[in-house]
């Protein structure tokens, strides 16, 4: 008796993971007043939001902690690191525009790719670098806001640690910080309003930054000496190849812009110029601060808290400063409200599809904002920033990152695929293999070969295993070329497939494999408890992948 409910248990677990939602969903006009979210934003706004994602604090800070090691080189790092990035947003950008404007970003696309448990496992890991990152970055927030208070004579050393810094209590288990949580409540009410409340203020903080960031390098390219550039790579390549592994999490937006379908006016044609505009956006910044920034001060003396803000002071141009801190305050803001925003916005996917309670479906009917949602993901970073070092958590952080943009590489192969499941080929070893099973073990062994080649890279490995995993993962890709049937795609097409999408999985696999150990252990334990989260309560409350389930836009303010 107990066999028989273990094997029935099993199979209906089986059944329900494998589920996928069809992408041609009617949304059919009968629907229309249900209450969905409201189309207001247009390319330019998309490329504010995609910037507003990815450029905070760190392009003042992690250019030159890199530049330390990296040298002049760091310009490079930022550059291979953009090149890849690329690659990553120009398969965002096709996913972008062959759904339903609806959101759920890498989260839909695996859903219909896939399955629905591997769905909700990409969910699960990009969640908690949201919810972490956006305590972890409140912190910093509130931290910059004293110290540019303290500025001021005057406010010098009157506000107690407790109020931005933190102030550790019983060996450093609790670290009262009021100041976060009042930020973040501002940012989680500015959401609640409307997405035009929420466009206004990302658009003035972004603006703000890349104003004063625009200042900074026409400033401080009159303070170059060119011989600081030489030598360019002090330490040798890989230092620079080192550097670009750090820095790639400076390019993070992708996500963000993809969630805003249902926002967008004309998604098909918006988001994948909200998605690469934002991203070319971003590499012309990041390779201009280097530059600036290594010309101005050698390499050797550039500080590792606030390394160009010393650069401008070793030069007598404290001004500058003050206007770093500014851009740093609004850079952090804008990071925050927009990842607060994609969070609401991918938990009103999850329960709209019943993977979540369905209180997190409910949009108001006049704010066309998912408050519930947004209310529980601001109580969340509020309740962490407010009472936990959530800073140290940092190294744990961009598992979530690298998942979501490896599995999205590998939604476009296997949604590409004109040989679907249900065709079956006999193979030489007289097994039968439907030739989309086969392609997914290419994709999983492209994978595996890539960590071993990152490890192998790492740990200082004998080039021989290196050269072996690296070419198992090109005899894998070949198999994927060769032996697939790809079809085209409607609206914009990721181009070069399959090889853009391979080389994006192996990349990003690579850079998993430099996380910190810590990450690694992450990522196997909040799977384990995600499917247990889904085996009680996803399975039996998930709706039904056939059916058309879409919710609708409101189309009042897109006319």
């Amino acid at each position: 008796m107990g066999s028989s409910c273990g094997g029935s248990f099993l199979s209906n677990f089986r059944a329900a993971a494998l589920r996928r939602k069809p992408i041609d969903v009617d949304l059919a006009p009968s629907f229309a007043g249900a209450g969905g979210l409201e189309r207001r934003l247009g390319a330019f706004e998309l490329v504010l939001l995609g910037i507003g994602a990815s450029i905070g604090a760190g392009i003042f800070v992690v250019t030159g902690t890199v530049a330390r090691d990296a040298g002049p080189g760091v310009t490079i790092s930022f550059i291979l690191a953009g090149l890849a990035s690329v690659l990553d947003a120009l398969c965002y950008a096709e996913l972008a525009t062959r759904f339903p404007p609806v959101v759920g970003g890498a989260y839909l696309y695996t859903y219909s790719a896939f399955n629905e448990l591997t769905a909700f496992l990409v969910f699960s890991q990009l969640m908690l670098d949201y919810h972490i990152g956006a305590a972890s970055i409140a912190r910093s927030l509130s931290s910059y806001f004293i110290s540019l208070l303290e500025i001021f004579p005057f406010l010098d050393g009157v506000f107690p640690s407790w109020i931005g810094n933190g102030k550790e209590f019983f060996g450093g288990v609790i670290s009262v910080n009021l100041l976060a949580p009042v930020f973040l409540g501002v940012l989680s009410l500015v959401l609640c309003r409307g997405v035009k409340e929420s466009y206004a203020v990302n658009s003035f903080m972004t603006g703000l930054k890349v104003i004063i960031v625009i200042l900074v390098i026409l400033v401080g390219s009159f303070e170059v000496d060119v011989s600081n550039w030489t030598p360019f790579a002090p330490n040798g390549f890989k230092e620079i190849v080192t550097g670009a592994t750090v820095v790639f999490f400076a390019y993070v937006g992708f996500d963000a812009v993809a969630n805003s379908a249902e926002e967008t006016k004309r998604p098909q044609r918006d988001l994948p110029i909200g998605i690469l505009g934002s991203l070319f956006a971003c590499i012309t910044l990041y390779v201009c601060v280097c530059l600036v920034i290594t010309g101005m001060v050698p390499y050797f003396n550039l500080g590792s808290d606030a390394p160009l803000a010393e650069a401008f002071i070793q030069k007598g141009l404290k001004f500058m400063s003050v206007l770093i801190g500014v851009a740093a305050v609004a850079g952090l803001t804008t990071t925050v409200l927009v990842g607060l925003y994609v969070q609401s916005r991918l938990y009103l996917g999850l329960g709209r599809d019943g993977l979540l309670p369905a209180v997190f479906a409910k949009v108001h009917p006049s704010r066309h904002t998912p408050i519930h949602s947004q209310i529980f993901v601001g109580l969340v970073a509020a309740i962490l920033a407010g009472f936990f070092n959530v800073t140290q958590l940092s190294h744990i952080l961009s598992v979530g990152t690298l998942t979501g943009y490896s599995v999205v590489s590998a939604c476009v192969l296997t949604l590409r695929w004109k040989d679907r499941p249900n065709e079956i080929r006999i193979s030489k070893l007289h097994l039968n293999v439907s030739s989309w099973c086969e392609g997914v073990i290419c994709i999983v062994v492209i994978a595996i070969s890539s960590f071993i080649t990152g490890l192998c890279y790492r740990f200082g490995a004998s080039w021989i295993f290196l050269i072996l995993a690296f070419l198992v993962a090109v005899g894998a890709a070949a198999a994927l070329h060769f032996r697939q049937v790809y079809g085209e795609t409607p609206g914009f097409s990721c181009p070069a497939v399959p090889f853009v999408p391979i080389i994006s999985i192996f990349f990003n696999i690579f850079l998993f494999a430099q996380l910190h150990e810590e990450a690694w252990y992450r990522f196997v334990i909040l799977s384990i408890i995600s499917v247990g989260i889904y085996a009680f309560y996803g399975q039996y409350n998930a709706v039904s992948a056939t059916s058309n389930h879409y919710h609708p836009i409101s189309t009042e303010s897109a006319l």
